[in-house]
């Protein structure tokens, strides 16, 4: 398995891009293959904010409901709005399936390189 080098990730397996000063947000290939069948994703309404460290938003599969967080606060500018219908794109290429588009409140801190995401999992 290999994670884009361009992306930045935290240790809850998720992805970060930057995207014209604001940050698409995703799960990674790891944690989708850990989730195994995604069937629900609880997408935030654009306008909220939230806290570093607190949940907002939520991925359902076939084995567990998993609450989301970042090190790092911010507000949500927008939602995939496709992974209503089908949150199966999440399985299908997990770095391409962006699950919400926030503007960070601050610096963006506690994230690390791929190198350094695909030790963390390797341990």
């Amino acid at each position: 398995m290999s994670n884009p080098t361009e992306l930045k990730y935290t240790s809850d397996h998720i992805w970060i891009k930057e995207n014209s000063g604001n940050l698409l947000i995703g799960i990674t290939d790891y944690a989708q293959e850990q989730l195994g069948d995604i069937l629900f994703v609880d997408l935030p309404e654009a306008g909220k904010a939230f806290e570093a460290g607190e949940a907002f938003f939520e991925i359902e599969s076939q084995k567990t409901a998993q609450e989301l967080s970042l090190p790092f606060g911010g507000e949500v500018i927008a939602s995939n709005d496709a992974l209503d219908d089908s949150p199966e794109l999440i399985n299908e290429d997990a770095f391409e399936a962006w699950i919400v588009e926030i503007k960070p409140s601050g610096a963006v801190e506690g994230v690390m390189g791929s190198s350094e995401y695909e030790e963390s999992i390797q341990e």
